[in-house]
């Protein structure tokens, strides 16, 4: 009991802080389905299939910062955790370059699927592009704060951020109602602009925590001028690289999803961004409970305590997959609510209903496979997670579900054709994806470190 407390109250900051972060995306949805036609959802669930795909990626590889500041705090070396800080912020500014070449030239991943050129599409990556440096620093700022079980530092921001979003949506979506009647209402590329602008606000206020925090003083993280050293930034690199790998399969197989989706008109394509939506939100929780055992098992690792890092181990799964069942069960009742909260459109809601299915049915591998590979992280365990994500959501989950969704083998039942293919492939491949981490969590933490 002693080890679950810390697990819960480390999850519980971190939860309400990711709830707002995403709450982000579903104020876009809900906003631009209630305030604007099936072609500006349509543009969003392009552009952020995209653009989340790329960011997500991007940012798995500061997630190697996560276990790096762990353990440097677990081993009482504020030192450490200060020069560990700097160097993840020379890592994001890297990343930071090739994260905007692509999103202002996103042409060639769109060729991929077969999607011809959009300008609603590349209007809206290029005013994204603006604000992701301002994302990722802001996420080296988050490891920190959760790696030394201070979540709340960067949680209240996040709450912050989210109502600043939802003005800024409000503004460029019904400029009317502020008495501003000469602006046309913006659309998605509105909802873009707001995105930038609360990014950029969120990263200043997170500087000037670090010079007048308390809790941040200590480890004199921006009082210091440090230049990239290859001998932090390689350990970095060999780490991050196969966890941002592993993220993006992981979230590639998902968002690709509504690229090819888009072949099968609005309608579809609507109902699946309603869906693929409260999905992110519903996986929230297990990423929160999985941010926290990989945080506290890097802490006990740091300070030699290997039973202790076990413990906090399977106490996040049997955690995560506790919660999550529980989700799973609640959505499959509940269905038909929430998915009539999103959108009046009746044929919309047909598709999202359907689809509502999978999400209730994968809740528990999702939250088993999430905080498995988040543990593996702290015990510096990413390559072989990384190719079995590849084969797990790539071969089966995306493959599998192209051939269900267009039945290209001829034996497709009805129920499993159209975005209803892609979904049972993803929830394959991510059973598939659980019970090998599981496996590979449980021959690790039996080992010695």
């Amino acid at each position: 009991m002693k080890a679950v407390v810390p697990l819960l109250r480390l999850t519980a900051g971190v939860l309400m802080g990711q709830l707002a972060i995403i709450g982000f995306g579903v104020a876009d949805t809900v906003m631009l389905g209630r305030y604007a036609n099936t072609a500006n959802l349509a543009t969003l669930s392009l552009g952020q299939a995209i653009y989340i795909t790329l960011y997500v990626a991007l940012s798995g590889v500061t997630q190697a910062l996560l276990p790096a500041l762990g353990r440097a705090y677990g081993a009482g070396s504020p030192q450490q955790v200060g020069s560990a800080f700097r160097q993840g912020l020379w890592l994001s500014a890297g990343l930071c370059l090739a994260g905007m070449v692509l999103l202002l030239w996103p042409d060639p991943l769109l060729s991929l699927t077969g999607q011809s050129h959009d300008p609603a599409v590349d209007r809206y990556l290029r005013i994204l592009a603006l604000g992701l440096p301002a994302a990722l620093m802001f996420r080296i700022h988050a490891a920190l704060s959760q790696a030394i079980s201070r979540p709340m530092l960067v949680t209240l921001l996040q709450l912050g951020g989210l109502l600043l979003k939802l003005a800024f949506n409000a503004l460029f979506l019904l400029p009317a109602s502020f008495g501003l009647h000469a602006l046309p209402a913006l659309g998605a590329t509105g909802c873009a602009l707001a995105t930038v602008i609360t990014q950029w606000l969120l990263l200043g206020i997170a500087l000037l925590q670090h010079r007048h925090s308390r809790v941040l003083r200590p480890f004199e993280a921006l009082r210091h001028w440090e230049w990239p050293s290859w001998a932090q930034q390689g350990p970095l690199l060999r780490l991050g690289g196969p966890i941002g790998l592993s993220l993006l399969v992981e979230v590639s197989a998902f968002t690709f999803m509504a690229l090819f989706i888009a072949r099968m008109g609005d309608t579809e394509l609507a109902g699946h961004q309603i869906a693929a939506n409260f999905a992110t939100v519903l996986y929230m929780l297990p990423l929160s409970v999985s941010i926290a055992a990989g945080s506290l098992v890097a802490q006990q690792l740091g300070a030699g305590h290997e039973a202790a890092a076990r413990h906090a181990a399977w106490g996040g799964v049997g955690l995560a997959a506790l919660l999550s069942m529980s989700l799973g069960a609640v959505v499959w009742f509940e269905r038909a609510s929430i998915v009539a909260w999103y959108t009046p459109d009746a044929a919309v809601q047909a598709v999202a209903y359907h689809l509502f299915l999978f999400i209730a049915a994968y809740q528990l591998f999702d939250a088993v496979q999430a905080c498995s590979a988040f543990v593996l992280r702290s015990y510096h365990i990413a390559v072989l997670p990384s190719a079995l994500y590849a084969l797990s959501l790539w071969g089966v989950g995306l493959g599998g579900g192209y051939g269900l969704a267009f039945n290209t083998l001829g034996f497709s039942p009805p129920a499993l054709q159209g975005a209803a293919g892609f979904w049972m492939g993803n929830t394959t491949g991510l059973a598939l994806a659980a019970g090998s981490f599981a496996w590979l969590l449980w021959r690790t933490a039996r080992k010695p470190s």
